[in-house]
This record gives structure tokens, C-alpha cells and sequence, in this order.
């Protein structure tokens, strides 16, 4: 069972139509009580980092993922913003971040990217792991994942780090700590590849 954290920001139903598409069943949280028996969980998130933190704690459901996350060591991936919110805080923003992987956000130089349309990063690219790791499986070449965003998550402990790509320089796009994974692309949006590392983190 995958719970899906609904607190109006991500396109929720994307991820149940993957899921059903793998024979996956999927649980949709908006209370607190929603998650007492969360066994995988997925944070998405999408837009500005502020806006995503305030409306995650107006949901109510802040304490009770730092409780399932941190003490319980229940598996949590977060998506694009969803993983940038995990880290301490953000270029973009000025609100705390959940502080569940020692990170912080920052803003691509736009100095260093040769395209035309420099920000936001949008399109398909490489992701390459560089550890060994069940998320990936199945991706450990020519996977392409499609990304929208302006901030990369820069990891204060380079063990974190779980895959790269590169705009305007490397930068880390999958990061995992213990029971916690943060990707920056986009799964939902990624067809097979996508589909392949949801199916693996259900398996996790």
C-alpha cells in the first residue's frame, strides 16, 4: 500500500493511474488519521517552496510525518518540490524546510547553462546513479526522467547523493538517507522509466 500525501499541492491522481497500471494499491491522505497505517508514503510537491511548506503544515499532517518518518523509519520519497522540502531551507523561500536529509536548496547559476532558455531546467535528461540501489533498478543506464525546475538540492553529506544529472554542471537529482529517498524529476511524467522506479519504491 503507497500513501499518497494530498495537501493541494501535486497532481495526485497521476501517481494512482501508475500505480494501477502495476497492480500497486494506493491510499490517498489528507488528515492526520489518513496516515495511521502508512506504510510507504510519497510526498509531491510542485511551485514555490513557501507555498508548498505552508500548506503542508496547514494540512495538519507536518507532526505526524516527522513522527512516521523520523522515529518510525516508514520508506518516504518526495517528488520535485516534495524532495526540496526535505532538506533545511531554500533560495527560493523563506520558511524551514522538514530537515529530513541534511541539504539545502539553491539556484542554479544561470552563468553556467549554454541553452538559450536557461531557467527553468524543462525538458527529458540522463539521470546516472552513483550507488547501488533498489530505487533504480532496472535504470542503471540510458534512463530518462523529465525535470521542471530552477533549484537542485545540494546534499552537506555526499554519501546522500544517490543519482546526478547534469545543467550547467552536475547536480544531485536522487538523494536517499536511510529510509528516505527525494527525487527531482518527475516519475509521473517519465512513462516506462518513471513507472519502473515508482514499481521499485513500492517494492522497497
Amino acid at each position: 500500500m503507497i500513501t499518497i500525501i494530498d495537501y493541494g499541492v501535486g497532481n495526485i491522481n497521476a501517481f494512482v493511474n501508475v500505480y494501477k497500471r502495476v497492480n500497486v494499491s494506493t491510499k490517498i491522505a489528507k488528515t492526520t488519521a489518513d496516515l495511521e497505517d502508512a506504510q510507504k508514503i510519497i510526498l509531491p510537491g510542485v511551485g514555490h517552496f513557501d507555498h508548498a511548506m505552508s500548506e503542508l503544515i496547514k494540512s495538519g499532517m507536518r507532526e505526524k510525518l516527522d513522527e512516521l518518518v523520523m522515529e518510525k523509519k516508514i520508506p518516504v520519497i518526495g517528488i520535485c518540490v516534495g524532495m526540496q522540502m526535505m532538506g533545511h531551507s531554500s533560495d527560493e523561500g523563506k520558511l524551514a524546510g522538514l530537515g529530513w536529509i541534511d541539504a539545502s536548496i539553491k539556484k542554479f547559476d544561470e552563468t553556467k547553462i549554454k541553452q538559450v532558455t536557461r531557467l527553468p531546467h524543462m525538458g527529458w535528461n540522463d539521470v546516472n546513479p552513483v550507488i547501488l540501489n533498489p530505487l533504480f533498478q532496472g535504470l542503471e543506464k540510458d534512463a530518462l526522467f523529465y525535470f521542471l525546475h530552477s533549484y537542485y538540492f545540494e546534499c552537506n553529506n555526499p554519501d546522500d547523493i544517490l543519482a546526478t544529472s547534469d545543467y550547467g554542471g552536475q547536480f544531485a537529482c536522487a538523494a536517499h538517507h536511510e529510509n528516505i529517498y527525494g527525487i527531482q524529476f518527475h516519475p509521473e511524467k517519465s512513462h516506462h522509466y518513471g513507472e519502473t522506479l515508482l514499481h521499485n519504491f513500492a517494492k522497497l
